[in-house]
């Protein structure tokens, strides 16, 4: 009799789209994982963005408490805006069950509200409060990419998401010359070709530098200022 009334039960739950998800604290804290995919947790079952984890392999995992696995030391939660709208007190009850023993915690927010900013806001302060990495995504494409994004990086070292910079001499002086604010790589790359050498843009008159293509007297005239910029400053009285 009993099993058939918790059969009704399950059935009726099923037919109304209401999902009974256990307990973080009823699944057994240590489960065995496989390194090479993605670990869902299967209360995210049914989620959309799991279709959008193309290149990646991925799997449900019971006994998990994060709701993705994405490497070693690195979790993430899901959240979605308009729940968090519905309820506020969900993400703060899943951070208490995570605990703090990951080396990176994610927090994915799928932004389906048409005014975001005030619960953003939120979120952001909780993240902050609670070092977590706050990653927004505008559709369920995005957040699949940003999943895999982390799993297809995970062994990978910081240069490779780093920004590269030149080698060569020529290079270096391009790097330079546009971290002046108004000069781009081709304005640094005509100065290159016209003079030569860093020494003789340096020396050259805002006159010269404004007879460039794409400079003028105000653009040579902040070049010239940065340049000749006296940088040690004299003691103050």
């Amino acid at each position: 009799m009993g099993d058939e009334n918790g059969s009704t039960e399950t059935a009726m739950k099923e037919s109304t789209g209401i999902i009974n998800i256990a307990k973080d604290s009823d699944k057994p804290k240590n489960a065995t994982v496989s390194v090479s995919s993605i670990q869902v947790n299967p209360r995210q079952r049914g989620n959309p963005i799991l279709k959008e984890i193309r290149n990646v392999p991925w799997e449900f995992t019971e006994g998990i408490i994060p709701d993705y696995i994405l490497g070693n030391g690195c979790v993430a939660l899901f959240l979605s805006l308009r729940y968090f709208t519905l309820q506020p007190k969900y993400i703060h009850e899943r951070l208490s069950a995570l605990g703090s023993g990951h080396r990176l915690r994610v927090l994915l927010v799928l932004i389906d509200q048409k005014d975001p900013h005030h619960n953003i806001n939120k979120l952001t302060r909780i993240s902050i409060l609670c070092n977590l990495t706050l990653m927004l995504a505008w559709n369920e494409a995005e957040a699949g990419k940003i999943l895999e994004t982390y799993k297809l990086f995970e062994n990978k070292p910081p240069d490779m998401i780093m920004e590269r910079t030149g080698t060569q001499v020529h290079e270096k002086i391009i790097e330079a010359l546009t971290s002046v604010k108004s000069v781009s790589k081709t304005d640094a790359a005509t100065l290159l070709g016209t003079f030569g050498t860093l020494e003789r843009i340096i020396q050259a008159s805002p006159e010269d530098l404004a007879l460039c293509p794409g400079f003028g007297p105000e653009k040579a005239g902040k070049l010239v200022k940065v340049l000749r910029e006296n940088f040690k400053r004299g003691l103050s009285q």
